[in-house]
């Protein structure tokens, strides 16, 4: 583990270091801006289709240091940087809207936007602050925190955590959860800031120290199943789509999985492969509600007779109106229908319009591509499938901390991550979402099972290796062993308080920032009005 000294003398290092103008010059817009763009893009390329590694931790480091040349800036220069730096980032991130629209790619990119201008205020308060290291790692996680909640149920893509996969930090997903572990990588960032911009050796030196500590305690951090509590086999179907996205007729894609899932049972019956204990289909496996629709009720049925085994359905079934609708999972068996996961998370604009009557004065296609608006459930997707509790996320549902968290709580032995990214086929998007999914197997301490309508369907161990990768875009079926998890990780346990008191802490440096005196005896208001 860490020596005890390591921090405290880091820490005491980085405190005035590149606080000092004579080590962190100012600089206006003209430097500011097109550096803000630089970093954004390099944060985006840490993820898919680039995959630089640390590319995001190095863009972190650069933004501090903006934050601390920025000190005599007016407000507007430094919200104007916050801009920049998000629009470079999420623009390339999150290309991949495209193919939903261009309306709602420009939407989307502009929404998250808004959210770096208050997030670069508050990096430039913290890092006037003393121990500024752990105030600038505690406004990040409240930048990400305000993402993933707001507007309407946030959106919480582009994590500085999600850039830990396939790295030695990954493991501290395990430990501090999600949002500990972009702190942790906001510190790493810090100590860089440090390394370049001090001029004294020893500080470097501790610099280097302290990355090469949180380095090396991550790469020796325990992962791994959360108590093994038996195993289970588990068979996903990829039923695929036919053809281009919203040109698919009615009925279509469950034909398409009701005959792969008959070629899973015929290699069931021939012993080339073994007896499932559950078969997982997809998100939107079926657009026609089995609830009212008796052929397609008995064809469920009686694949489930033959399977030996109950079906997961994902589906599009009819909500209370002729104007609504849920996305859920539904537990079949030769019976019928048992339990049921309504998605705790449905995506604005994508599966339901607020403002409906306006937003179609602006985008005349919604009323055709969103017909119906899919309504949030509230209960947590803790389902009893045959013996054994999973824990159903559908889609984005994975990105979201408290969907997993209140899934385990409920008793959740294993995840099942029920998603269709056939509307972003051949784009970035399901692998950055695959390793979303596989950050989760870690921090949960559970295996993570995924199918998918035509890919990424896959499974994953609790320590974050894909096990099973089905080939995208093709019918496929998967079968697997897994074993259940009785325990909780650290994560589960203080995860959800510790984002709190990281969130507490965020908005207290940027308050008390904003409030320190400059060397001069000018506070910041009066230097913004000046």
């Amino acid at each position: 583990m860490t020596p005890s000294w390591v921090l405290p003398r880091l820490l005491v290092a980085s405190a005035s270091a590149p606080g000092s103008r004579a080590l962190t010059p100012a600089v206006g817009g003209r430097v500011a801006w097109p550096a803000a763009i630089a970093l954004g893009v390099l944060s985006s390329f840490n993820f898919d289709p680039v995959n630089l590694p640390f590319a995001m931790v190095v863009a972190m480091a650069g933004l501090m240091w903006l934050a601390h040349a920025l000190r005599d800036a007016r407000k507007r220069t430094v919200m104007v940087t916050g801009a920049l730096y998000g629009v470079s980032f999420m623009g390339p991130l999150i290309w991949w809207m495209n193919a939903v629209s261009h309306g709602a790619y420009v939407g989307l990119v502009l929404a998250e936007t808004l959210f770096y201008l208050p997030i670069m205020l508050a990096l430039r308060a913290a890092a006037r602050l003393r121990w500024w290291p752990l105030w600038c790692a505690a406004v990040w996680v409240l930048g990400e925190w305000a993402r993933g909640r707001f507007p309407f149920t946030g959106f919480p893509w582009g994590r500085l955590a999600h850039t830990s996969i396939d790295t030695p930090f990954e493991a501290y997903a395990r430990l501090v959860a999600m949002p500990g572990l972009s702190a942790v990588l906001m510190l790493v960032a810090s100590l860089l800031v440090v390394l370049v911009t001090s001029a004294a050796w020893r500080s470097r030196a501790v610099s280097v120290a302290g990355v090469v500590a949180f380095a090396g305690v991550g790469a020796i951090l325990p992962t791994g199943i959360a108590g093994a509590d038996g195993t289970r086999q588990v068979a996903l179907v990829q039923g695929n789509v036919p053809g281009v996205f919203l040109t698919w007729p009615l009925g279509e894609i469950f034909t398409l999985h009701v005959e792969e899932t008959t070629k899973l049972a015929e290699q069931i019956e021939a012993g080339k492969v073994p007896q499932p204990d559950m078969v997982l289909w997809p998100e939107n496996a079926t657009d026609v509600d089995p609830y009212y629709n008796e052929s397609v009720r008995d064809q469920i049925q009686a694949l489930s007779a033959r399977l030996k085994a109950p079906i997961l359905v994902g589906g599009i079934f009819d909500g209370p109106t002729a104007t609504t609708a849920y996305n859920q999972g539904v537990v079949w068996t030769a019976n019928g229908p048992g339990e049921r996961y309504v998605k705790l998370k449905p995506v604005p604009f994508g599966e339901y319009v607020p403002w409906r009557k306006e937003a179609g004065f602006f985008v005349n296609r919604l009323a055709r591509d969103i017909p119906r608006d899919m309504l949030a459930g509230h209960e947590p997707g803790a389902l009893r499938i045959g013996d054994t509790l999973i824990g159903d996320t559908i889609c984005y549902d994975i990105a979201y901390d408290s969907v997993t968290r209140r899934a385990v709580d409920g008793g959740a032995q294993m995840i099942v991550v029920q998603t269709s990214n056939a509307a972003f086929t051949n784009t970035s998007q399901p692998e950055q979402q695959w390793d979303i999914s596989r950050l989760r197997a870690i921090e949960t301490g559970r295996w993570v099972v995924v199918p998918s309508t035509n890919g990424i369907s896959g499974v994953v161990d609790p320590h974050g290796h894909s096990v099973e990768r089905a080939p995208m875009h093709e019918p496929a079926f998967l079968s697997a062993k897994v074993t259940l998890a009785s325990g909780k990780t650290p994560a589960l346990i203080i995860g959800a308080p510790l984002e709190y008191v990281l969130v507490v802490l965020g908005l207290g440096a940027w308050w008390f920032g904003t409030r320190r005196r400059t060397p001069e005896g000018v506070s910041e208001s009066t230097e913004a009005r000046a």
